[in-house]
């Protein structure tokens, strides 16, 4: 700011997985590389503190196994998006989400560029350009974008990046996994033809998805806290978070009435849900969620709207909980993901 520095931050969502990293990573370094007139510094941003990163445990593996020290990376705590707006300096690239939350809404007007591979659930201007594909992965159209421009700017290190987050976001490519679209088997099929010395896709998912799904040093609130999406209006705030243990071991966690009335009080929730996902020997995936609040009107309303939701219909079947305060199911349509479900609860808010 003391420089007048023009900034173009590329930043994904809150979430801040492994597909928000990597897309925001590569976008931000294929724009440095292919825009010579702009004055402005490139810098992708991690949309959580810094503390947060040892959550991220796919994230942290597949970083490190390509040598990218943490040191190199910048957080959302290590920079004043808000201070970079109010001096003009900002431009703001969106991957991997199209709305942003409340407390950022100042930034909006900093947005030049949108890529999702979300329905859009609001409009842009046009000033802003936008891509808004539903493919399996966001880097997937990251991928896209950088094999239309110059040869030489996507390097192994990119495409490693890109191809290990393709394949864990797509479930290895498998149809069963409700992920994957040509487009997403096409940007694998490029990358691998382009760089052969990448691993073999089964080594590469399998080491992806055993270091997401470790969650054997976290307690009850980073668990939550790993993969955490909010939702909120004016009279209710609601917490979805993605948990990888089945929910008969999570239901019997010690402690847990307590951690979930804690995590809820802190971030002003009304209510949680949780939505569980684990795979069967055939790789195929496992579907459950809970729905928990203090408040028994909240709970009621949230569960009702997905029981009785029709687009797309869950097939929820109730699951023994050993709590009033939380009612769990089996979720039989497989392919229901969480980024389904949030405009299901979208319309109870």
């Amino acid at each position: 700011i003391q420089r007048q520095q023009e900034v173009h931050v590329v930043m994904g969502n809150e979430a801040c997985d492994l597909d928000s990293t990597v897309s925001a990573l590569a976008l931000a370094y294929f724009l440095a590389k292919t825009s010579p007139t702009s004055k402005a510094a490139f810098i992708p941003v991690l949309n959580i503190p810094r503390s947060d990163f040892a959550l991220r445990t796919e994230t942290v593996a597949l970083l490190r196994q390509q040598r990218i020290p943490d040191a190199s990376l910048i957080f959302r705590d290590e920079i004043d998006l808000a201070g970079l707006h109010q001096a003009g300096l900002l431009s703001l690239t969106l991957v991997d989400h199209h709305i942003l939350p409340r407390a950022d809404a100042s930034l909006e007007e900093a947005v030049v560029e949108v890529l999702d591979h979300r329905p859009l659930e609001r409009d842009w201007a046009p000033r802003c350009r936008l891509t808004a594909e539903l493919v399996g992965s966001c880097a997937t159209l990251v991928t896209e974008r950088i094999a239309q421009g110059p040869l030489g700017v996507l390097d192994g290190l990119t495409a490693a990046l890109l191809h290990g987050t393709i394949l864990l976001d797509c479930v290895n490519l498998k149809p069963a996994g409700g992920k994957v679209t040509p487009r997403d088997t096409a940007c694998i099929t490029l990358l691998e033809s382009r760089f052969p010395e990448l691993p073999a896709r089964d080594v590469i998912f399998e080491a992806l998805q055993a270091a997401k799904y470790d969650v054997s040093d976290l307690t009850t609130e980073q668990m939550l806290r790993k993969d955490l999406k909010a939702l909120s209006s004016d009279e209710l705030a609601l917490g979805i978070s993605g948990i990888y243990v089945k929910m008969e071991v999570f239901l019997h966690r010690p402690g847990l009435l307590q951690d979930l009335e804690a995590f809820c009080q802190a971030r002003g929730f009304a209510g949680l849900v949780t939505m569980a996902v684990s795979f069967n020997e055939q790789g195929e995936p496992f579907r459950q969620l809970a729905v928990y609040s203090q408040r028994e009107a909240v709970r009621s309303t949230v569960c009702r709207a997905l029981e009785e939701a029709t687009t797309p219909s869950l097939h929820l079947q109730a699951l023994p909980s050993p709590w009033p305060c939380i009612s769990a199911y089996t979720q039989g349509n497989v392919l229901a993901s969480r980024k389904k479900v949030l405009p299901i609860l979208r319309t109870v808010l």
